[in-house]
């Protein structure tokens, strides 16, 4: 995607949610990067300055989805779901 904003996704091994967000971006060629919260420090100061508890956050832009939301993922992309 072309001028797409930058994408990120603050996930952790084995949850499904967080699993399915990646794949979803990966279908509609959204490149992401994939911030794993069991190793990045800088990702988990992220999570805890804002409270949130829900995996997985994807970040597009300046929009924040807390929790597994694709409706929401593709609207802040422009995509139709």
């Amino acid at each position: 995607m072309e001028d797409a904003p930058p994408v990120r996704v603050y996930s952790q091994p084995g949850c499904s949610y967080c699993r399915r967000t990646k794949e979803y971006l990966a279908e509609h060629g959204v490149a992401y990067a994939d911030i794993d919260l069991t190793t990045d420090r800088a990702g988990q100061q992220f999570m805890n300055q804002r409270g949130y508890t829900r995996l997985p956050v994807t970040v597009i832009g300046e929009t924040e989805i807390v929790g597994y939301d694709l409706s929401a993922v593709a609207r802040a992309l422009g995509l139709e779901r």
